[in-house]
């Protein structure tokens, strides 16, 4: 058995999860920081052209300080956000517009949008003040805080756009993707929450959801089972060689999930330029790469007899153990920044702490099998090969 129970392992790992995880949304936040090193109290990874919204809401002032981030199509592009103060399309929509001016530097326009043609830049609905805009990473940035007029409300209608190229200081029209028309939708300034009223935001979320299931279910889950499999099932005589085809099955099964998974990631890191997990993703590389290494280690697995078995059983135990306490790691890792309903983040608490107590019940059951297996060998007189040799040496 391996040094560590691994029961223990599961138990320790859920106990200092709570301590070292940030709250919910800390971390989509944190991975997205400014020059101006400003904190918003709200952040929000809006559904379509890989926008996202970090805002601060004072209603004291009816103030309303936001950083809109998204990646233009091109480098010589433009970005927008608005507030419709009237409808939930374009036209009526009271805008900030980003892109570089003809000496490289990046400026804010706004716009009083009444059609669906552009009209002069010129003052909006309401006050705004301290504009500025950046760029870099491909991405760009606009900064404004707006003094929203009292009967707006606290629960707005938003629109973002992105642009292509801008001509004599004017933005040319974007495209009319389904992700350019569906860029819409409300935000409740008070708790900090957005809907949207398009269809691609939701293909790219069920991206992000298929992504997460595929991990939970694999790193998450299946890793673990196939681990209590492989040491608790071998201490019973009768589940030998079915435990370890269970175990083999389990894991092979679990890393080829997995697999599809991380590709999965890899995609969406692709298309969300400027924005990068990169604890969550350096784990997942890492989980790649171990499992790989302990799959192909099944054509490696020297016989029990073998001279090299106990090196062999010490580098399969070791990358097992790291491969269950990074999955598990990263799937609460992942739920941070999929922000999805509190009751599949205490579901998955629940699978694992069933997993875990499961684990704690067998590793007392096969250490009561082996103390008596061990028990019975110290108390037999003779076996049957020292019987024979005592019967040698008296003749």
């Amino acid at each position: 058995m391996s040094p560590l129970p691994l029961s223990a392992a599961l138990l320790l790992l859920l106990q200092t999860l709570s301590l070292l995880l940030p709250p919910s949304h800390s971390l989509t936040c944190s991975s997205q920081t400014f020059t101006n090193n400003e904190v918003y109290a709200n952040c929000l990874d809006l559904p379509s052209l890989t926008s996202y919204l970090h805002f601060t809401y004072t209603p004291s002032t009816s103030s309303l300080s936001i950083a809109f981030q998204a990646p233009p199509p091109q480098t010589d592009g433009w970005i927008s956000w608005a507030i419709n103060p009237t409808s939930a399309g374009m036209a009526g929509s009271q805008a900030l517009v980003a892109f570089k001016a003809s000496n490289g530097s990046m400026t804010v326009q706004t716009y009083a949008i009444s059609s669906y043609t552009l009209p002069a830049p010129g003052n909006l609905s309401f006050e705004v003040k301290n504009t500025s805009a950046e760029y870099s990473g491909g991405v760009m940035r606009i900064f404004a805080t707006l003094v929203l007029n009292g009967g707006m409300g606290t629960t707005v209608n938003q629109v973002w756009q992105v642009g292509p190229s801008v001509t004599n200081g004017v933005p040319d029209k974007h495209e009319f993707q389904a992700a350019n028309l569906n860029a819409k939708g409300t935000l409740d300034l008070l708790k900090g929450e957005a809907t949207s009223s398009g269809s691609s935001g939701g293909a790219r979320t069920r991206r992000k959801n298929i992504h997460g299931i595929l991990n939970v279910v694999s790193w998450g889950i299946m890793f673990p089972v196939g681990a209590i499999i492989a040491r608790y099932l071998r201490t019973f005589q009768s589940a030998d060689p079915a435990w370890f085809y269970l175990h083999a099955f389990c894991q092979t099964s679990a890393y080829a999930i997995g697999v599809a998974g991380w590709g999965t990631g890899l995609k969406l890191g692709s298309e969300s330029k400027g924005v990068q997990y990169t604890n969550h993703r350096n784990i997942g590389i890492a989980l790649f790469c171990l499992a790989t290494v302990q799959v192909f280690a099944l054509f490696l697995r020297p016989k029990k007899d073998h001279k090299y078995r106990l090196y062999w059983n010490i580098y399969h135990h070791s990358i097992g153990y790291a491969i269950l306490v990074l999955g598990i790691l990263n799937v609460f890792k992942g739920l941070d920044i999929l922000l999805p309903a509190k009751k599949w983040r205490s579901a998955y608490i629940i699978v694992i702490s069933v997993l875990g107590g499961i684990a704690l019940l067998l590793e007392a059951i096969t250490w009561v099998v082996v103390l008596r297996r061990k028990s019975n060998k110290s108390t037999k007189p003779y076996d049957g090969h020292n019987n024979g040799r005592q019967q040698h040496l008296s003749s």
